[in-house]
C-alpha cells in the first residue's frame, strides 16, 4: 500500500496553491431527527444542533466558512409512515454566520406554511472554508 503525505501542494509554476477546477465537495453536512430530543444520524464539520422549537433549527459549523455568503441545501421527510409532505428552506430570518446556519420545516401545500418537526432532515453546505 502506498502513502502521500505533504503539507503544500503547489502549481507546476511553483509560486501558488493547486487551482482545483471542476471539483467541489460539500464543506459541511448532517442529517438529524427533527422530532423530539434531536440528534445527528451523520455529520461532517457539523459541532451541533439547536432546536429553537417546533419546525426551527440551527446548525453550528465546526470549522468556520470564509464569510455568511455560502449555499445551503436543505430537505425534509416524514419517514414515519404518514402521508404528509413536509418542505425544508434555509431560515434567513435568523442570522447566518460564517459557523452558525439555520433551518425550517413546514408542512408542504398548505397555504400557510405551518411549522412542523420533520422526523428527518438533511442539510449540505457548499463555499469556502476560513
Amino acid at each position: 500500500m502506498s502513502e502521500l503525505r505533504a503539507d503544500t501542494i503547489t502549481a507546476s509554476n511553483g509560486t501558488g496553491p493547486v487551482t482545483l477546477t471542476k471539483q467541489s465537495a460539500a464543506k459541511a453536512f448532517v442529517s438529524f431527527g427533527g422530532t423530539g430530543t434531536i440528534s445527528s444520524n451523520k455529520s461532517l464539520n457539523i459541532s451541533s444542533l439547536t432546536d429553537n422549537g417546533t419546525g426551527d433549527y440551527t446548525t453550528n459549523i465546526s470549522s468556520a466558512m470564509d464569510s455568511a455568503d455560502y449555499i445551503v441545501q436543505t430537505s425534509a421527510r416524514d419517514i414515519s409512515g404518514g402521508t404528509n409532505l413536509v418542505m425544508a428552506s434555509p431560515n434567513y430570518s435568523r442570522t447566518f454566520t460564517a459557523s452558525v446556519s439555520n433551518v425550517w420545516t413546514a408542512f408542504a401545500g398548505a397555504s400557510s406554511k405551518t411549522l412542523h418537526d420533520a422526523s428527518q432532515i438533511e442539510k449540505t453546505i457548499h463555499g469556502d472554508l476560513a
